[in-house]
Order: C-alpha cells, then sequence, then structure tokens
C-alpha cells in the first residue's frame, strides 16, 4: 500500500493527460490568485514603497557581501527551520506542516508525471509528507492556535483566515484515507478533489499567498537593522543625556537622571503569543 503509486491504479479511469492537466491548473490558480491578492491588498506596492522611505533615514550602506549573508541567513532560519517561533511546540508544528506539504505536493506531481514509473520511494515519501502534514496540521489546530491556547476559544471557531489550514488538512486526510482504501474512483478521492481544489484555488481568500512576502519581509528588516534605518519608529534616544532630558522633561522626573535599563520584562511569563 505505501510502495504503490495510488495514481497509477487511478490512471485506468482518468487519463494521466487530465491529470496532468489539473496539476497544470492548480499552479495556474496560485499563481493568478497571489497576484490578485497583491492588487487587492497593495501588498507589493507597500513593500517596495516601506521599503524606499526606510532607505532614506540609512546611517549607512550596506554592501553587496553583507546582503547576500542576510539572505542566506534568511533562507537558513526563516524559510527552511522556521526559527523565528520562540515557542518550541509552535516551531515543531510549523515545521512538520511545512515540509510534510513540500513533500506531499511534490510527489503528487512527479507520480502524476510519471504515472509508470516502478519506484516505491516516492510512493512511500508521498504518504510520509501527508502523515507528517496531518501531525502538525492538528497538533496546531486544537492545541497551539493562539485564539485556543492563550485566549480559551473553542477549536472548532472557525474564519476565512482559517482557510488554508483546514483544506490543507482535509486534501492530506482524503488523500491518506483514499490511498488506504486502495485508491481508484471513490467518494474519497472525489473529497480529496474538492479539497484540493479549495486550497489552491482559494488562494485570494486564505493566507496562503502571505509564504511569499513572508522571506522578503524577513530580508528587509535585517537590512533595515544593519543600515541604521528606523523604519516609522521614534529616534533611539539615550535617556540620560541632558539634551534629551530637556527635551522631554517627563523622563527624569519620572524615571530619575539615570533611568535604569527596563529590561526584557516580556519574557517574565511563559511565551505562548504569536
Amino acid at each position: 500500500m505505501f510502495t504503490s503509486n495510488p495514481f497509477a491504479t487511478l490512471s485506468g479511469v482518468i487519463s494521466p493527460e487530465m491529470m496532468q492537466g489539473y496539476i497544470v491548473l492548480m499552479v495556474l490558480l496560485v499563481m493568478g490568485g497571489t497576484i490578485l491578492d497583491m492588487i487587492h491588498k497593495k501588498s507589493a506596492k507597500y513593500f517596495f514603497e516601506n521599503a524606499k522611505k526606510a532607505q532614506k533615514s540609512a546611517k549607512r550602506e550596506v554592501s553587496g557581501g553583507e546582503k547576500i549573508s542576510m539572505a542566506t541567513s534568511v533562507l537558513v532560519k526563516e524559510v527552511l527551520t522556521s526559527g523565528e517561533f520562540s515557542n518550541p511546540r509552535r516551531r515543531l508544528s510549523h515545521l512538520l506542516t511545512m515540509w510534510g506539504t513540500i513533500l506531499f505536493i511534490v510527489t503528487t506531481a512527479s507520480m502524476i508525471f510519471s504515472p509508470e514509473s516502478t519506484s516505491t520511494l516516492l510512493p512511500q515519501l508521498w504518504h510520509i509528507g501527508a502523515l507528517m502534514l496531518a501531525v502538525g496540521g492538528y497538533w496546531f489546530w486544537f492545541a497551539i492556535r493562539v485564539d485556543v491556547s492563550a485566549e480559551g476559544l473553542s477549536w472548532f471557531r472557525f474564519e476565512r483566515a482559517d482557510l488554508f489550514i483546514l483544506s490543507l488538512l482535509a486534501t492530506s486526510t482524503f488523500g491518506l484515507l483514499w490511498s488506504f482504501t486502495g485508491g481508484g474512483l471513490s467518494v474519497l478521492f472525489a473529497l480529496f478533489i474538492l479539497s484540493s481544489t479549495v486550497l489552491f484555488g482559494g488562494v485570494y481568500w486564505s493566507k496562503f499567498a502571505h509564504m511569499f512576502f513572508k522571506p522578503a519581509a524577513a530580508f528587509q528588516k535585517r537590512v533595515v537593522m544593519a543600515d541604521g534605518g528606523r523604519e516609522n519608529l521614534p529616534p533611539d534616544y539615550d535617556l540620560t543625556d541632558p539634551e534629551v532630558q530637556r527635551k522631554f522633561p517627563d523622563v527624569p522626573q519620572y524615571m530619575g537622571k539615570n533611568p535604569p535599563n527596563m529590561g526584557l520584562c516580556i519574557k517574565a511569563e511563559r511565551a505562548k503569543h504569536y
């Protein structure tokens, strides 16, 4: 079961060309949904305008070598290992979901475009990816979501932003059930196709598109920190400077002439807010 290509069994009913056409259609839906999302939210326009504005307040020029180093760091930390999550449970859940999704989608496309392949590795990786996705996704949905774990709301509370994770979980769940029951044309296969169509066709209404901006935003943040720009933040005043205290007389009044280091008080409680 785990070593056979479920799409090869299906090819006796649905032609490989039709399945390949479906994959191409889903790719086009993702591209179109992402472009429409960018136009509607003006996210790309905001990103470039914000980067140009931050560059005006830069105190030094960041070299090309530094930018390459930053891009590499973003790729390794934010993209490949999800290092931006300080909560280990959230990070592990995200890694399982992310890498499971990538493995699941890549092997699906590979098996559909090469249905005659007798390799047992791709079907094994397909099942492993779907299981990783299901474990990470259900763990997040039932136990880790901030509105469930921190705000005590019901786990079955649904909003439009949840469309991505729920359609992703439905795709992996129905895909596994369809494979475990022998593949072929069935109700489970119809549900598998329906949920995957909602997943890729609902990009415009889900949080799917944000994954394309996340690495770019992380890179821009590193550049701003390196060039000394404040990016809409107030100036970094030295509160012990007499000139600053004359400008803001409340500082010495409430904090004294030598204000103490207030410290990272936010870490006084266990991190569970994202």
